[in-house]
């Protein structure tokens, strides 16, 4: 828990690094005049996927602790460095523990987002979804309007059906993913057996889900190799693409990095969606910015 002392100290850290983030290192267009140079709170908001108002309570001091995957998010949309990072979940709680995950982004990871030009999603250990570059918004829906547990992709799996709204599977390859991703979670329990939000995900997954149930108590093992994928996006159409998981060794972060299948037209559609995309962003924030997303959990 927090006390007075690091709440005051985050307050503050975090409006430092809005006032010295300015619209343009984070891809926003700046249609009017400012005050100030750096961020509005309605664009970090925007930016990292929470409510005005929780920014707000934050920037004063007085809300409870953010969770690590709002920290994360606040990271990625304030572009801390390392340093700034580990600073930030310090202050917010969440310090270094070998028994818990890490939802840290390092800055290679962002150099990484910013580089590629296909899809790509960067999950945590226990596959929560945590940061993405704007492609792969494009092609799979802006996942910051989604709650916490909603970016999980075992939660998705087990009780929607599908690890996406746009993604698109035969049952063998649902039951394939499934088996891998439980396998991959058991792997993860053991390696941070006292990570409170994994132990949580287990517990609720177990309640609502008896495939789930079965599966985890099979103690089935599974490994996690490329896959493919047919994403139905309503203004291009079918996209054919081939998923990679990359696992990075500090953080044990896994990156989908999303590339056109052989022999389909996915490249052409990859290209025209991302023109779309950029159009779509081109949008004023203060336009946009009235429909906040959800509260975090």
């Amino acid at each position: 828990m927090m006390d007075a002392v690091s709440t005051g100290e985050l307050a503050a850290a975090l409006r430092t690094w809005r006032d010295r983030t300015r619209p343009d290192d984070v891809g926003m267009s700046v249609n009017a005049p400012r005050r100030a140079p750096g961020l509005r709170r309605e664009e970090l908001a925007l930016l990292a996927g929470i409510s005005i108002d929780y920014v707000v309570r934050l920037e004063q001091g007085r809300t409870r602790t953010p969770s690590a995957q709002v920290c994360a998010s606040l990271a990625r949309a304030l572009r801390l460095s390392d340093a700034e990072q580990a600073h930030l979940f310090r202050l917010a709680g969440h310090a270094p523990d070998r028994g818990r995950i890490s939802r840290r982004i390092p800055a290679g990871v962002r150099k990484i987002l910013d580089a590629v030009h296909d899809p790509v999603g960067v999950l945590d250990a226990t596959w929560t979804l945590i940061a993405w570059n704007p492609l792969y918004a494009a092609l799979m829906g802006d996942p910051s309007a989604l709650s916490e547990r909603r970016r999980n992709t075992l939660w998705r799996l087990f009780v929607e059906g599908e690890p996406g709204d746009r993604v698109r599977h035969t049952r063998d390859e649902l039951d394939a993913l499934a088996r891998s991703l439980v396998a991959d979670l058991r792997g993860s329990t053991s390696r941070y057996p006292h990570d409170p939000e994994l132990a949580r995900l287990v517990e609720d997954l177990t309640a609502v889900s008896t495939e789930f149930a079965a599966m985890w108590d099979s103690g089935v093992i599974a490994g996690h190799h490329q896959s493919h994928k047919t994403v139905e996006h309503p203004e291009v159409g079918a996209v054919e693409l081939d998923c990679d998981t990359l696992t990075t060794a500090e953080d044990d972060l896994r990156l989908l990095v999303f590339t056109p299948a052989p022999g389909s037209d996915a490249r052409s559609r990859l290209d025209l969606l991302g023109a779309l995309g950029t159009e779509t962003m081109a949008v004023s924030p203060s336009a946009s910015g009235s429909a906040t997303a959800p509260p975090p959990r």
